[in-house]
């Protein structure tokens, strides 16, 4: 059953979530999914404008600031409980892929890799986790990347960030089984988002290639030779939540067509 169904059952009413990055590409869809399932709805990001859009148009709230800082991210995790009450749901989707061959990936980008893409779920995982075990409920979902489960050339620090979130989701999952808490990951592969088209952009620029063809090799390791739509691992997020699910604990889900890891 899609977001969009007028069928969609509110299953999550009453339920708070808090998806970070929640306002474009994956975040935005598992926003607006998690909506169609009745739950209440905080966004986090670093622009503005985008929050203010985004949030009027899945009618959800907003706090903005920087996941890479453990200060901010109190300050917003902070905001989001006065405003909406206690996190039920997190989802842990903000994160940004740079690519450079190994021995051009400098310190710099390195910290910046793991920051945004580990050390801001972490952040947002400690400040959630607290209020979860004394409700004895609570979904915590993690979006790593195919490139957690696999290696690809010339993101090393990304892959390296990714794997990082996998075993995080593994270890804490194990630690909560028996305090009515579930951590999983999906994993989706390359995503027909505004990420994914910049990269195609810098790739074409950079090699003079046409983008059908610089597309056609990023998917190649999908059997089903296509970007993922966003909506696709919006579902997966959201079946982890909804009830009926609660055995499904420390997965890593990968959402790309059948690649083999």
């Amino acid at each position: 059953m899609t977001a969009s169904s007028s069928s969609t059952e509110q299953s999550l009413a009453g339920k708070h979530a808090l998806v970070t990055g929640g306002a474009r590409g994956i975040g935005a869809a598992i926003s607006r999914t998690l909506v169609a399932h009745g739950a209440r709805i905080t966004i986090t990001g670093r622009n503005e404008t985008s929050l203010v859009q985004s949030a009027r148009q899945f009618g959800a709230e907003f706090v903005m600031g920087d996941v890479t800082d453990n200060e901010a991210v109190a300050r917003m995790f902070e905001q989001a409980t006065q405003n909406s009450g206690r996190v039920d749901i997190l989802v842990n989707n903000a994160g940004h892929a740079s690519s450079a061959p190994f021995l051009r990936t400098d310190v710099e980008l390195w910290k910046r890799m793991l920051a945004v893409n580990l050390d801001g779920a972490f952040y947002f995982t400690h400040a959630a986790l607290p209020g979860m075990l004394q409700a004895r409920w609570g979904r915590i979902v993690n979006v790593s990347s195919t490139a957690g489960l696999t290696g690809y050339p010339y993101v090393s620090a990304y892959c390296a960030a990714k794997h990082g979130v996998i075993g995080l989701t593994r270890a804490l999952a194990i630690e909560v089984a028996a305090k009515g808490v579930t951590v999983n990951a999906v994993c989706p592969g390359y995503t027909d988002t505004e990420m994914v088209r910049e990269s195609v952009e810098n790739i074409v620029a950079r090699t003079k290639r046409t983008p059908e063809a610089v597309i056609a090799e990023l998917t190649s390791r999908n059997p089903q030779k296509r970007l993922l739509l966003p909506e696709e691992t919006a579902n997966a997020v959201a079946w982890l939540c909804l009830p009926g699910s609660e055995a499904i604990n420390g997965q890593s889900i990968a959402i790309a067509g059948g690649e083999v890891m």
